[in-house]
């Protein structure tokens, strides 16, 4: 390593990770590397696009990564915390001074029986693609079940169905837990339209899946030709297999500068983050909050300063409802949903808007880093936080210069 550079490794090249590197570039004394295992920035908000054909939901890294950063097409294996290492799956080792965690999140391994081995995650690039052949397959009207009731559900359930597949959305609980009632209406309404078969409450929980159906709590037995499982999200494992500590999910313990609670060149972004053990919900949303905020807590340590704790707040949540209509939920910035959406044709340019504001935002950060900034604080966060230390409650105490 050069005396005169300051060698940061980004894990991670998605939403926070690429935000991060780009802010990174700020200062001519570092030098970033970042480290991912495909060489395309893939849109993941975009997946359920891929899977139905209306697009290939990748980018090429030239479009939203600094020129300053290196891309390092592998995957981190191991952290070596103590010696400021990582292990490669190509065989080789890398070095850092500081190390960006933002490895994202992928599919929860399902625990109900037959579903690893018959139903189609939907959480990946690789997953997204190896569910398009399936698809692709079967016959047009053959009955296509989506597991999950959430957002990728909803919007997976949608764009199969305005492509013309009979699908059937087996929410297991409440169809759009995180929107509003009204907003949940809208979402219902929509879906009717295109022909999806919503089955909410206990009853419709999934108890087994078989190759060519799934079997539900009252004994219904649904014929599915392909079945998508887009049933709850899980981190990779990297941290805890390196020895660093992690919340139960497996996200990264952290304090509120987004810093290792065991390891001050070590700081989280992004879904594998688990700030003071309250992390914020998985999203893009969060996302490119998290990562530039990750990397001025790198650069505050680098000019010897005192990181600043972190400022997320949540403005909507947006979900495509096929290609012709779509939904924007207004929130709280606590993420709470508020009683007014837009929905309908005008959700639908709206939510493509901000699809494509996403890349936007990242060639913005690789062209003029530390330019802007847009997160603004979440009250209820600090007000929590401040509840849980007078209650004698742990919260993870700022790494010191």
């Amino acid at each position: 390593m050069s005396a005169k550079s300051t060698e940061v490794l980004v894990i991670g090249g998605g939403y926070a990770g690429v935000m991060a590197a780009n802010r990174l570039t700020r200062r001519d004394d570092v030098t970033v590397t970042l480290v991912n295992p495909r060489p395309q920035f893939v849109e993941r908000i975009r997946l359920h696009q891929l899977v139905a054909g209306t697009h290939d939901a990748a980018l090429d890294y030239g479009k939203v990564l600094s020129g300053r950063v290196r891309l390092l097409v592998d995957t981190v294996t191991g952290i070596d915390a103590a010696g400021r290492s990582v292990t490669l799956a190509s065989g080789g080792t890398a070095g850092y001074d500081y190390l960006v965690y933002a490895v994202g999140s992928g599919s929860a391994g399902p625990s109900v029986p037959g579903a690893a081995e018959f139903a189609h995650p939907l959480a990946t690039f690789e997953e997204a693609r190896r569910l398009r052949p399936a698809l692709d397959a079967a016959p047009a009207k053959a009955p296509v079940t989506v597991v999950g009731g959430g957002t990728t559900g909803i919007e997976t359930a949608a764009e199969l169905a305005a492509e013309g597949r009979t699908v059937t959305l087996v929410c297991g609980g409440t169809l759009g837990p995180s929107l509003h009632p009204r907003g949940r209406r809208a979402v219902a309404r929509r879906l009717a339209a295109l022909g999806v078969t919503v089955l909410e409450g206990p009853d419709a929980k999934v108890t087994a899946v078989t190759r060519d159906a799934v079997h539900l709590a009252d004994g219904r037995e649904l014929p599915s030709e392909v079945t998508v499982w887009t049933a709850g999200f899980g981190v990779p494992d990297l941290a805890a297999r390196s020895g660093l500590s992690t919340d139960a999910l497996g996200r990264l313990l952290t304090d509120e500068t987004l810093t290792s609670v065991d390891d001050e060149r070590i700081i989280a972004a992004g879904d594998s983050a688990a700030p003071s053990d309250l992390p914020l919900r998985m999203s893009c949303q969060a996302a490119v909050q998290l990562g530039p905020q990750a990397a001025e807590t790198v650069l505050s340590r680098i000019a010897g300063e005192r990181p600043a704790p972190i400022d997320v707040a949540f403005v909507a949540q947006c979900l495509s409802l096929g290609r012709r209509a779509g939904l924007l939920q207004l929130t709280e910035k606590d993420d709470t949903a508020r009683k007014y959406h837009l929905g309908g044709r005008p959700g639908a340019k709206v939510k493509e808007l901000i699809c494509k504001g996403i890349p936007w935002q990242l060639s913005y950060e690789a062209r003029k880093p530390g330019a802007r900034t847009w997160w603004s604080k979440d009250p209820k966060r600090q007000e929590l936080l401040a509840a849980r230390r007078a209650a004698g409650t742990p919260v993870a105490a700022a790494q010191t210069v």
